[in-house]
């Protein structure tokens, strides 16, 4: 300990991500560092084969049995509740990842009546995932009363984006009612940029950096000295690269044509939007990158879905590259990014002018470092964490209270 500098005092933060069908929640001991307690998820919400886990910092089962839930406010009280009981107590904090913080909200906020009444204005600006959040904030008030509650938006991570990077070519009007560009994943974002600078590497706070979150939902943003200036995700989730069931950058004329011929209502569109297109849609069968990869030497549909996919991923990552006036990172993060060296291979092979270069072994073994000695760029895989970003600004508000 520092002379003169009191120890800082360990207190146990909940950790919950809510999605659209599912809860994910850690449970940390936060100190002089944080200690995992444990962690878990409830998936299939409102779905049959509903599955509740729990498992230790080792990764063995503390609970794991199928559970199907009604809905999200079903799954929130069993979740909570299970955490109340198994828990070493109540936890002194809890803190929340919210999808959509609009125009609005650009840092982590504590809980209170007005802030979610703010979030309820804001639920038509993020449909498949607000009305959920909101439940999770209600719930955990009611679960554990008089807890400190912290709200950790996504989008804050992108605020510090040029206007320009923001603007929609829509009349004023529109834009004035919040209709822009936001980004996303920014808590994952913050997370990998803080792992860089543990590391001490200088690129970190002085670099160009391009960060690709591959997984379910994906998307990629462009950093530069430690602050993202571009990302591919726009208003909503569903924009930039072709995700599991989510169709990424879509011409708006295909909705319009869609509408008008009276092949969808508005509920339809949305459905087909964010559940029934990407990469299920493409190949007819599954949205699971691992799945694709074993069908498509057999399956044209499957093998499209995977080209598709890396195809996209290549040339947002050309555009970000220019956005940034070149690169010195590359980072390959989330499930896709981290487990799938053939995906990582293919998204890489034409990049070769922007001086990337990945080694073969280094690639398949999953390596750290995955880059080519000859390459001028660094390619990185790192594994994010984002209960962990959400532990670490729920402390900090927490302390500045």
């Amino acid at each position: 300990m520092t002379e003169g500098k009191p120890m800082r005092p360990t207190i146990t933060i909940l950790a919950v991500n809510t999605g659209s069908s599912s809860i994910k929640f850690s449970l940390y001991e936060s100190g002089a560092v944080e200690e995992l307690l444990f962690s878990g998820s409830l998936t299939r919400i409102g779905l049959r084969d509903g599955r509740f886990s729990v498992t230790d910092p080792e990764g063995r089962f503390i609970d794991c049995r199928r559970l199907e839930t009604a809905d999200h406010a079903e799954a929130c009280r069993i979740v909570f509740s299970w955490i109340r009981t198994h828990g070493p107590g109540m936890p002194d904090a809890v803190g929340h990842r919210i999808v959509h913080g609009g125009p609005r909200h650009s840092a982590p906020e504590m809980v209170s009546v007005e802030l979610l009444a703010s979030i309820a204005e804001l639920v038509p600006y993020a449909p498949e995932h607000l009305p959920q959040a909101l439940n999770a904030l209600r719930q955990a008030a009611w679960t554990f009363p008089g807890v400190f509650q912290v709200a950790c938006f996504d989008t804050a991570f992108h605020m510090s984006m040029p206007p320009v990077a923001r603007l929609y070519a829509l009349p004023e009007p529109y834009r004035s009612a919040g209709v822009q560009r936001y980004g996303f994943h920014g808590l994952s974002y913050e997370y990998i940029l803080g792992e860089l600078t543990a590391l001490r590497d200088r690129l970190a706070r002085r670099g160009r950096i391009i960060i690709a979150h591959l997984g379910h939902g994906a998307s990629m943003v462009a950093v530069r000295d430690g602050r993202s200036i571009e990302t591919t995700m726009g208003f909503s989730p569903a924009g930039g690269l072709v995700m599991g069931t989510r169709t990424g950058d879509l011409d708006p004329g295909v909705l319009l044509f869609l509408l008008h011929e009276g092949h969808l209502s508005v509920d339809g569109l949305r459905d087909l939007v964010n559940r029934r297109s990407g990469m299920l849609g493409v190949s007819g069968t599954s949205d699971d990158m691992r799945d694709l990869l074993e069908a498509e030497s057999s399956e044209k549909a499957a093998r499209q879905a995977v080209e598709l996919f890396c195809y996209q991923a290549r040339k947002h990552a050309g555009s970000l590259a220019a956005v940034l006036g070149g690169v010195d990172m590359l980072v390959f993060t989330g499930g896709i990014g981290e487990h799938a060296p053939e995906v990582r291979w293919r998204i890489c092979s034409g990049l070769e002018h922007l001086g990337i270069r990945i080694d073969s072994d280094r690639n398949r073994e999953n390596s750290s470092i995955i880059s080519h000695d000859s390459s001028s760029v660094i390619v990185r895989i790192m594994k994010t964490n984002e209960e962990l970003t959400i532990v670490r600004q729920t402390r900090r508000l927490l302390e500045a209270r």
